[in-house]
């Protein structure tokens, strides 16, 4: 067939045609990806989806959400720490569009990253409606990150109730051994924090989700002691900072819960080693429990003695934190050098802190005991991840049982046995006979062409 120039000119604009189409339908594929946003995920169980238990949870959490990572480009462990986090949170944006995600820099930005409270490189903080937690980089886990939405959003009131009255280190003060900061911190998160005076109650209010006492300085009367006995009796919650110096009367509530409190204080050579002082007990190890699962942070415990829980009491007992490795407790005097006295002194690892739990009147009861009043104390809180570690005991100890529990999703193996000779066939079809078929159907097009 003659090639006229008509012919060209017609060829011409059929092309022309034809590229104008492609671009026009490419910028319409464009808009539409970037107006309306789809994903399937295609892996075996969904693996790269959220589960119906988090949908659920977002379903239920109205109006925005902000998460501020504090990151910066790389981390010399996590690598793209930053991608890491962006891909993590972008399931959550996918179900929930106005989850919003920023960065800020730690580095560049020193001030806030510190007004912040944050400890590591990629440690996040989660808002919602004026309540904020942290989350860790290393906790990049669903149902972790779902119960903490969970939390920001729960509704009913949660009442920690602190006593007062004997000297004890308060929630609300501002002195450098009460516990003021952590105080705020947990009515960020949503507590509703309210002193207890035991002399003025007629008994411990029903609505308590727990009660915390700090270190009484002056010993309790017997009549007080008695409402705290009647709150544990009927299954409430408590949290129990204790000092090396007396009980304050409390011995019955000691007893009641099966606890060995040893005399003396926990001596730390690697605080030493940290330009601290020896009183002051490092812990990195933490036991197989809720309340302190998933951290493994640095924390500190200023002028701490051992807790241990002893048996056939009635209580599911926990180490929860051990200090010490290389110290002991000492119970001599605690001025000048201070050497472990392998016949009066327990060598360490020393527990510092345990979790007790039981059934009582059809429902969970938790109490946790810590041998350090000044653990939470405005001035230490800064030390380590001590608000961190507060934080998790605090959750734990209101009694979270609505949280959700999402069942890992495990891939079924899907290698696939060949043969050598299907081996060999793959191979030759893949690399030689497809490319090789192409080139020549190429060249069939292209000689037909020419004829024309």
């Amino acid at each position: 067939m003659e090639m006229t120039p008509a012919r060209q000119r017609r060829l011409r604009l059929q092309g022309l045609f034809t590229v104008i189409l492609v671009v026009v339908l490419a910028l319409l594929a464009g808009f539409l990806a970037w107006a309306y946003r789809t994903q399937w995920d295609l892996t075996q169980n969904a693996r790269n989806s959220l589960s119906q238990e988090s949908r659920q949870v977002l379903a239920s959490i109205p109006g925005p959400v902000r998460v501020t990572a504090y990151a910066t480009e790389r981390d010399p462990e996590l690598g793209d720490l930053r991608k890491r986090i962006r891909d993590f949170m972008g399931r959550y944006q996918q179900a929930k569009p106005d989850l919003r995600l920023d960065f800020v820099n730690p580095e560049l930005e020193p001030k806030r990253a510190r007004d912040a409270g944050i400890q590591t490189n990629g440690e996040m903080v989660v808002e919602y409606e004026g309540r904020a937690e942290r989350f860790s980089p290393f906790s990049l886990n669903e149902q972790a990150f779902t119960n903490l939405l969970a939390r920001l959003a729960r509704s009913r009131e949660r009442v920690v109730f602190y006593l007062e009255g004997h000297g004890e280190r308060s929630l609300a003060g501002e002195a450098n051994h009460d516990l003021g900061e952590f105080g705020r911190r947990l009515v960020a998160t949503g507590f509703t924090l309210r002193p207890l005076k035991l002399a003025l109650v007629q008994e411990v209010p029903a609505n308590a989700a727990l009660v915390v006492i700090a270190s009484p300085q002056s010993e309790l009367l017997p009549g007080e002691v008695d409402k705290l006995l009647k709150f544990v009796d009927r299954g409430g919650n408590l949290l129990w900072l204790l000092d090396p110096q007396s009980l304050g009367g409390l011995e019955p509530l000691a007893e009641a819960l099966g606890l060995n409190l040893l005399p003396g204080v926990i001596v730390d050579p690697a605080a030493e080693e940290m330009r601290a002082p020896a009183t002051w007990a490092l812990a990195v190890s933490y036991g197989l429990h809720a309340a302190t699962e998933g951290f493994n942070l640095l924390t500190v415990f200023p002028l701490a003695r051992p807790i241990t829980v002893g048996e056939d009491t009635g209580w599911h007992s926990t180490p929860l934190v051990e200090v010490a490795p290389r110290g002991w407790v000492e119970t001599g005097p605690m001025e000048g050098e201070m050497r472990f006295d392998p016949k009066r002194d327990l060598r360490g690892p020393v527990p510092v802190a345990a979790a007790l739990e039981r059934t009582r009147n059809d429902r969970e009861q938790r109490v946790v005991v810590v041998g350090s009043g000044a653990f939470l104390a405005n001035a230490f809180i800064g030390n380590g991840a001590n608000l961190d570690l507060g934080l998790k005991l605090i959750n734990w100890l209101a009694g979270d049982e609505h949280l959700v529990t999402i069942q890992p999703k495990a891939a079924r193996d899907a290698q696939l046995q060949l043969s050598r000779p299907a081996a060999v066939a793959i191979t030759l079809g893949g690399f030689i006979l497809l490319p090789v078929g192409f080139l020549a159907l190429a060249a069939a097009v292209w000689w037909r062409r020419r004829r024309l």
